[in-house]
């Protein structure tokens, strides 16, 4: 039981981070937190090689996310609030991290575009710092595929900003992208 308590501190916090940046809400990141955690518990004994224990508990994540989105897919009544809540402490200014929140949101909107193939591996890399080794075992895949992947993400968002969004150096000599107009 060490074990189990050891990697739940040592992890909590970064797959919470992951399951939110996947399903972009609050509450049902937080069930999912738990149905994560239930399962490394559950499947300790199963973890050999303790050199992949982020790699493993990663897996875990992604995977009941996909179940989550497959079991979203099945129900008609799917609703589609997604919050914009930050629950993450940053040691950032409050102005900084407004200005950051906002040009997130419009990239992050964007992003929501992506084929999740493209897009989970372009969140693992970019946004929660993962290797591309790391990432090619989370998501059982091989290193060159998560190479590919994340070139072909970054080219598709590329293509998406430039169509959808303007993006400007503002007055402060800070990158703004909003959304274009729909004309």
């Amino acid at each position: 039981m060490d074990a189990y308590w050891e990697i739940y501190e040592t992890y909590h916090d970064r797959v919470r981070r992951f399951i939110f940046l996947m399903v972009k809400d609050m509450w049902v990141a937080e069930d999912l937190l738990q149905e994560t955690f239930v399962k490394v518990q559950k499947n300790l004994t199963q973890l050999n090689d303790s050199q992949k224990t982020s790699s493993w508990i990663f897996r875990i994540a992604h995977n009941t996310c996909q179940d989550h989105f497959r079991e979203s897919k099945r129900k008609v009544q799917q609703e589609n609030s997604v919050q914009q809540a930050e629950i993450f402490p940053h040691p950032l200014s409050s102005q900084k991290l407004l200005e950051q929140q906002q040009m997130s949101q419009c990239v992050q909107e964007q992003t929501k575009l992506l084929p999740e193939s493209l897009r989970t591996p372009l969140l693992l890399f970019d946004m929660m710092g993962f290797s591309h080794r790391e990432i090619a075992d989370i998501l059982d895949i091989s290193l060159e595929n998560t190479k590919v992947r994340l070139h072909r993400a970054r080219k598709q968002l590329k293509a998406i900003l430039n169509k959808k969004c303007n993006l400007e150096i503002d007055e402060r000599n800070i990158l703004v992208c909003e959304p274009r107009l729909k004309e």
